[in-house]
C-alpha cells in the first residue's frame, strides 16, 4: 500500500519537475527583468555611478512632458493604421484564398512568405527599395509617369510615416490573413447555403454569419496585433531610427533613446512601465468590450 502511494505521488509530481526548467527561464528572462525595471524606475541613475532616489518623479512627470504623450500619440496613430491595413488587406486576401481556383495553394505560399522574413532583414531590403538615390521604388513610378524626381521616402518627414505604416503592414498582414482563412474554413457552407434559400444577398451572409462565426478569432488577433505593434521596435528603428526629426519616434524608439543615448534608464524604466500598462489597458478594453456584445 506505501509503494502505490508513492508511486501516485512521484507520478503527481512529475509534471512539476518537467516544467520547473522553464519556469526558471521564464524567471530569468521575463520576470526578473521586469521587477528590476519597476525598481530602477524609482532611481536617476546610469546603473554605474549614480543611484539617487526619485520616488515616483519619473511616473508624474511623463504626463506633463511633451515628448512623452506626442510620443505615445503618434505610437497609437501608428497602431491603429497598421492594424486597420493589415486587417482589411488579410480579411481580402483571406477571402479570396478561401475561393478554390487553380494555384490556389501557390499563393498561399507566396503570402506568407513576408511573415517569415525577420524584421530587421525587411527594414533593410525596404530602406534599399526607397533609398532617395539608386532606389526600385522611384525608379518604377518615374517609369509609369507618376513622379518626375526622386523621392526621399525616409527623409522626407511628410513621406517616413506613411512609408513606415506601409511596409509594417506588409510585414504584418498574413498572420492576420492566415487566422481568418482558418476561420472561414471552419464555417459550414450549409449556413450560406440555407441563407441563400431564405433570399439572404452577400452582404447579409457577411453580417449574419461570417462576422459572428469568426467573432472569436477576430478579437484574438486585434489583442495580439495592438499590442505587438504598439511596442514595435526593431523595423521602425532600422528604417528611420525615429526620423527625420521625430517624425516616425514611436514610444519604444524613445524609451531607447532615454536609456542608451542620455543614458537615463531609470526614467527609461518608468516610460517602460506606463507602456505595459497601456498594453494591458488595451487588452483590458478589448475584454470589456467583447462582454457588452455577449
Amino acid at each position: 500500500m506505501g509503494k502505490k502511494k508513492t508511486k501516485k505521488f512521484k507520478y503527481q509530481y512529475d509534471g512539476y519537475y518537467f516544467s520547473f526548467p522553464i519556469v526558471l527561464m521564464l524567471a530569468a528572462l521575463i520576470i526578473y527583468p521586469m521587477f528590476y525595471g519597476f525598481y530602477i524606475s524609482f532611481f536617476n541613475t546610469n546603473l554605474v555611478t549614480r543611484w539617487k532616489f526619485v520616488g515616483l518623479r519619473y511616473y508624474l512627470d511623463a504626463f506633463t512632458e511633451t515628448a512623452f504623450y506626442q510620443s505615445v500619440i503618434l505610437t497609437l496613430g501608428f497602431m491603429v493604421l497598421v492594424v486597420a491595413g493589415q486587417f482589411l488587406l488579410g480579411f481580402i486576401l483571406a477571402s479570396l484564398l478561401n475561393k478554390e481556383f487553380k494555384g490556389r495553394t501557390a499563393f498561399r505560399v507566396i503570402f506568407m512568405l513576408p511573415w517569415f522574413f525577420p524584421e530587421a532583414v525587411v527594414a533593410l531590403l525596404f530602406t534599399w527599395i526607397m533609398n532617395p538615390m539608386y532606389g526600385i521604388l522611384n525608379s518604377i513610378l518615374r517609369n509609369l509617369g507618376l513622379i518626375h524626381s526622386n523621392m526621399s521616402w525616409l527623409g522626407n518627414k511628410n513621406l517616413a510615416f506613411p512609408s513606415v505604416v506601409f511596409v509594417c503592414i506588409w510585414k504584418g498582414f498574413p498572420l492576420v490573413m492566415t487566422m481568418i482563412l482558418a476561420g472561414l474554413q471552419s464555417i459550414s457552407k450549409d449556413y450560406y447555403e440555407a441563407s441563400e434559400l431564405d433570399g439572404a444577398n452577400k452582404w447579409n451572409q457577411f453580417r449574419y454569419i461570417t462576422l459572428p462565426s469568426l467573432k472569436t478569432i477576430l478579437t484574438t488577433v486585434l489583442i495580439l496585433d495592438c499590442v505587438w505593434w504598439f511596442k514595435q521596435y526593431t523595423l521602425v528603428y532600422t528604417m528611420t531610427a525615429g526620423g527625420p526629426g521625430t517624425a516616425t519616434s514611436l514610444i519604444s524608439l524613445s524609451i531607447y533613446g532615454t536609456a542608451f543615448q542620455d543614458l537615463r534608464f531609470g526614467k527609461a524604466a518608468a516610460w517602460g512601465i506606463i507602456v505595459f500598462v497601456i498594453c494591458y489597458l488595451i487588452n483590458l478594453a478589448s475584454k470589456v468590450v467583447i462582454k457588452e456584445d455577449e
